[in-house]
């Protein structure tokens, strides 16, 4: 339903996302310069804890809460604003920007901001994984490890994508794990292992055609035989993994179990290497704010 009255609006800006040339804060305030809304900042210090972004926004007694940033920042909002009242924003900052395509909200920031101001939402599901909040996608395996390389070298753009994904496609030995879901033992081998609860990555690539963010499943997805092409090629243009060339198993609680430690990221995010991924799904736990044609 669209905000008709006055709401209380914190934008939480990260500046180390995406480009740091814009000044978000005069962009938003030169949108809202008209509007009725309460509009308040809250800029991410450089070290923080989850709790003290939790007390910032409960402090602020905002109705919408919106992340200036990337992925990274979404999901660490969603973290302080699952099972509340708030409704969850987001204004495009990043460089992949997944969840924010994923909703269908344009990374042009006055379009962006038009999506706020009408404050049309709808309630998602998130899954907890190893007692992190995910609303996106997490994976062990190639990906997190070319995750892991590309944030390492300081090289971004393609270059730094196709240096990062050949190191990484060199010494890959993929990855043998053990599923438990449903009284269930399923071993897996794999050169990418996800936890989905969105479709795709945010280079575009569909890797949950099957994936809704508001039922009561989440998708683990195991995809072999990757080659340098096959990435390359996915990450240049919008595609959808060959559904014959992958296993899917749903399900609303699992665990990945492994012998030896994977690499394994979560929104975006690389979290090192694990022997044991768990997950549980929390059903239509946090309102977000989405065009209104994604209703």
């Amino acid at each position: 339903m669209a905000a008709s009255v006055r709401r209380r609006l914190l934008f939480v800006l990260n500046v180390v996302s995406g480009a740091k040339t814009v000044d978000w804060r005069s962009v938003i305030l030169g949108y809202f310069t008209q509007s009725p809304h309460d509009i308040g900042f809250y800029k991410l210090p450089e070290n923080f804890t989850t709790q003290e972004v939790r007390l910032a926004i409960q402090s602020y007694q905002a109705d919408y809460v919106i992340a200036v940033g990337g992925d990274g920042t979404v999901t660490l909002l969603s973290e302080c604003l699952v099972n509340t009242t708030m409704s969850l924003g987001i204004l495009p900052a990043g460089s992949a920007n997944g969840m924010a395509k994923e909703l269908g909200i344009n990374t042009d920031p006055q379009k962006a901001l038009d999506v706020i101001a009408a404050g049309f939402t709808r309630r998602i599901s998130a899954t907890i994984i190893n007692g992190r909040t995910s609303i996106h996608l997490a994976d062990v395996g190639l990906n997190a490890f070319m995750l892991k390389e590309f944030q390492s070298r300081g090289k971004r753009g393609y270059l730094g994508y196709t240096l990062a994904t050949a190191k990484v496609l060199w010494k890959n030995r993929g990855v043998d794990v053990d599923l438990a879901y449903d009284g269930k033992h399923v071993r897996i081998k794999a050169d990418i292992i996800l936890i989905a609860n969105a479709t795709s990555y945010g280079t575009g690539v569909t890797v949950n055609p099957v994936g809704k963010l508001d039922d009561d499943v989440f998708e683990v997805i195991a995809i072999p035989n990757l080659s340098l092409g096959d990435v390359i090629k996915n990450s240049l243009q919008k595609s959808t993994i060959d559904r014959s060339k992958v296993k899917v198993f749903q399900m609303s609680e699992g665990t990945l179990t492994s012998k030896r430690p994977v690499h394994f990221q979560i929104d975006g995010e690389y979290l090192g290497k694990v022997k044991e991924v768990h997950a549980k799904l929390l059903p239509n736990c946090l309102q977000v704010i989405v065009p209104e044609n994604v209703q």
